[in-house]
């Protein structure tokens, strides 16, 4: 357990000793004072929650890390049966259910959905749950929620005032989970491998296309997050989630995966990689899921849905709670050393599932602006048709997992990350020589403009040599049979997604440290020549079948002194090793 909770479970202690005070604070949030037209501000946000926790001892309040704002991360949790002991010890026999929200602060409809869904726990409103610990992050990005303004959300139907979608340094926070450049993610990390949930939603307002629904889910992707868990998701968690709304008045749909074109042509589910919050949380087998209401439709009406929604997941959890448990409890049994794993996914197009969706009619009419055409629907003419929904993803890309991993000690950036994510390993304690699989980059592909801070790499290949590596005493072995065993693959790998190569963090691999002087080599690679007849013939050859190299002279003599010993090895050399056995 994180020391920060051992602090924390001293703060239990004291307040579950002491006789809570009695409050004259008006817990009626703001939203509802406005009549659904207004958010809370920060300030309010943190202060409300301060005194619910002060009237009520089934509600804390934590204060976790510093964000890029300079303000902490909170977390607030509902537990009527809080004990002496932590309610995050390992002896905790419940669910964490975690919300998150804010983490687009113009997207506020969590952030009060959340404080009246704790009030009303907290009142006996609603019925607490018996299995579950509810777990909510009042505002992840602090900074954005600090700066507020009325005009950014360009095509969202209230709240009068709201947070901006970038950070304190403008960062995305839904692109920062894996590669954590931000203070925000490290304390996100910090909590979510504290609690360990079980359960994980993400509050936010979807903007692609026009419909009738104010509510859509993103559930993480089914067959990527595998096994008998995903299938859980899929043909149970969501069923039964749409089942329950549809009781309460309130049609769901799957998040309308579209851009400036109507549904009616079908849509695939959105995939969900490890930058995103449900990509990173699945890969330690939490079952995530998006809320994404709709921006066209009143405010009230959507922090409403969020609040119908929240409780019917937290039900449905605390039902499935020893299913779900055991469930994620044997899902690393799918990620075996020499088992295949998964690490790019493509549409299955030869499975697909039938959506009665409920929309409004668009067509492409003439722009008075731009004079070309431009999309616009018509709400006099809503329908109800069947659409092919792409819900089924395969693997297009997928490797062998090593036994483990071993990382030189001057990578100390991913050092510390697989710290911050509890990730185990140990330092080679002499130096030594062991059978490795490397990698060497062949090829990748990188954006032309700049993306969260990168230039992000992607179509990444590799090929693998098998060779006898020296490693250093002090280096790092990383088992890959452990708890984070995705966590471990989805970034040391660097053909996946989101890997920590894609993601710029061993760039000075790609640019060459030592050369030659034309005048000087010239006359050494005549002698290696010589000296070696069967590279000669292929030099040869090359010459005779591509006119491009034979009419650049500069090429001729690079590509020999590659085939050279002068040619340096780390040029292009992955320095993260697998061992096999």
């Amino acid at each position: 357990m994180k020391n920060v909770f051992f602090s924390l479970s001293i703060l239990i202690l004291f307040s579950c000793s002491s006789e809570k005070k009695e409050t004259t604070f008006n817990f009626t949030t703001s939203f509802e004072i406005s009549e659904g037209t207004e958010t809370a501000t920060y300030a309010e946000v943190i202060e409300y929650y301060t005194h619910l926790s002060e009237a009520y001892t089934s509600i804390s309040i934590y204060t976790m890390d510093k964000t890029d704002s300079g303000e902490p991360l909170h977390l607030v949790t509902f537990n009527p049966n809080r004990s002496f002991e932590s309610e995050f010890s390992e002896e905790n026999k419940k669910n964490i259910f975690l919300i998150n929200n804010g983490i687009h602060p113009g997207e506020s409809d969590g952030i009060d959905a959340s404080m009246m869904l704790l009030r009303d726990f907290a009142t006996g409103k609603l019925s607490a749950p018996e299995n579950t610990i509810i777990a909510v992050i009042p505002v992840y990005n602090i900074g954005g929620a600090l700066n507020r303004n009325s005009t950014t959300r360009t095509n969202q139907n209230g709240p009068k005032e709201y947070g901006f979608r970038g950070n304190a340094r403008n960062y995305d926070l839904n692109r920062d989970f894996i590669k954590a450049d931000t203070k925000n993610a490290r304390a996100f990390k910090e909590l979510f491998r504290s609690i360990k949930p079980a359960f994980f939603i993400d509050n936010h307002v979807s903007n692609g296309a026009d419909y009738q629904y104010a509510l859509t889910h993103l559930f993480t992707q089914h067959n990527k997050l595998g096994g008998p868990l995903g299938n859980y998701v899929h043909t149970s968690l969501m069923p039964q989630l749409e089942d329950s709304l549809q009781l309460k008045k309130w049609d769901i749909t799957p998040y309308v995966n579209v851009f400036n074109r109507t549904p009616e042509g079908g849509f695939s589910q959105f995939m969900d990689s490890p930058r995103y919050s449900t990509g990173y949380t699945t890969l330690f087998n939490t079952v995530g899921m998006m809320v994404e209401t709709h921006m066209l439709k009143p405010y009230k009406q959507r922090v409403e849905g969020t609040y119908e929604l929240m409780k019917s997941f937290i039900n449905i959890a605390d039902k499935d709670a020893e299913l779900v448990t055991e469930l994620r409890k044997n899902a690393p049994l799918n990620y075996k050393t020499n088992n295949y794993y998964p690490i790019a996914w493509k549409v299955d197009s030869s499975k697909t599932s039938t959506l009665k969706f409920k929309g409004y009619e668009g067509e492409q009419i003439p722009s008075t602006i731009t004079g070309t055409n431009r999309l616009k629907y018509d709400r006099n003419k809503p329908f109800t048709k069947e659409l092919t929904y792409y819900n089924y993803f395969k693997a297009s890309d997928s490797i062998t997992i090593p036994k483990a991993y071993i990382i030189p000690q001057g990578y100390w950036n991913v050092i510390d990350l697989l710290k911050l994510n509890d990730i185990e390993f140990t330092k080679l304690k002499k130096d030594t020589i062991i059978e490795t699989e490397v990698y060497a980059i062949k090829s990748y592909e990188t954006r032309n403009s700049p993306y969260e801070g990168h230039y992000l790499h992607y179509k990444t290949t590799t090929t693998t040599l098998s060779e006898k590596t020296a490693v250093r005493k002090g280096d790092y072995i990383v088992d890959t049979q452990q708890e984070g065993i995705r966590y471990i693959l989805e970034t040391l790998e660097p053909s996946a997604v989101d890997s920590f190569f894609n993601w710029n963090f061993f760039d000075p691999i790609l640019q060459q440290k030592e050369g030659f002087s034309p005048y000087v080599w010239e006359d050494q690679a005549d002698i290696f020549l010589t000296n070696n007849p069967e590279i000669k013939a292929q030099f040869e050859t090359k010459k005779a079948t591509d006119p491009n190299f034979a009419g650049n002279w500069y090429a001729q003599l690079d590509w020999i002194h590659k085939q050279s010993p002068n040619y340096e090895k780390a040029h292009l050399r992955y320095p993260i090793v697998r061992v096999r056995e």
